[in-house]
């Protein structure tokens, strides 16, 4: 029976990988994601390969291969309703104008392991995300709203950093960045925002403002 499984796999762990996406790709005909992703299932059958430049192009074949009675799973870094592929997969059904069989599995997101990371209760704080996005100002509504703010960065968290500095926020606010998680160099590093603004990150992190 065909049908699309939409997986979170977690930071990049394989220690973090759920039962229930190792089940779907384990049922899935035809396995979608990056390269990263995909090392952590080698039990997959068929693969296809995702990359930045080929998103949609791959995600609107998925969809188009379970209308023709495949069975697919995508993956998704985290999880794949926050900053995940689970928005763009309903927004090609929905211009497709088709029905299908879509299952979401959950995944821990990044933000989840860091919250932990930091010891901090994630219902207690604002979750944001900047991932594709080129305009920050969101964050400047809340930041000051007694409640602190995990956010994934567009770019890096220097930008997002500077960003702040250059809107006034007060360069001497407590930031933790965490970086990489999940991997054996796995990072944590808290400062101010103004030595934040000075460093030099990875793309994959996660900033925590308090």
């Amino acid at each position: 029976m065909s049908k699309l499984f939409v997986a979170g796999i977690g930071p990049g762990s394989a220690d973090f990988v759920t039962p229930a996406a190792k089940k779907a790709v384990k049922t899935a005909e035809i396995t979608m994601g990056s390269e990263r992703a995909l090392d952590l299932f080698p039990e997959a059958n068929e693969i296809i390969i995702l990359n930045v430049k080929d998103v949609q192009e791959k995600l609107e074949l998925a969809v188009d291969l379970v209308k023709k009675e495949r069975s697919v799973c995508v993956l998704s870094t985290g999880d794949p309703g926050f900053s995940g592929v689970l928005k763009p997969i309903q927004r090609i059904i929905a211009e497709k104008g088709i029905e299908i069989d879509l299952e979401v599995i959950p995944g821990i997101s990044s933000l989840q392991l860091c919250a932990a990371r930091a010891e901090l209760p994630w219902d207690s704080a604002d979750l944001m995300t900047f991932h594709g996005r080129e305009d920050f100002s969101e964050i400047l509504k809340i930041l000051d709203n007694g409640r602190p703010t995990i956010t994934l960065p567009s770019r890096s968290t220097k930008d997002m950093a500077q960003f702040l500095l250059d809107n006034g926020i007060n360069p001497s606010r407590k930031v933790t960045v965490c970086e990489r998680m999940s991997y054996p160099d796995e990072k944590m590093v808290t400062g101010t925002l103004k030595e934040i603004a000075k460093s030099e990150f990875t793309y994959m992190c996660v900033m925590i403002i308090y």
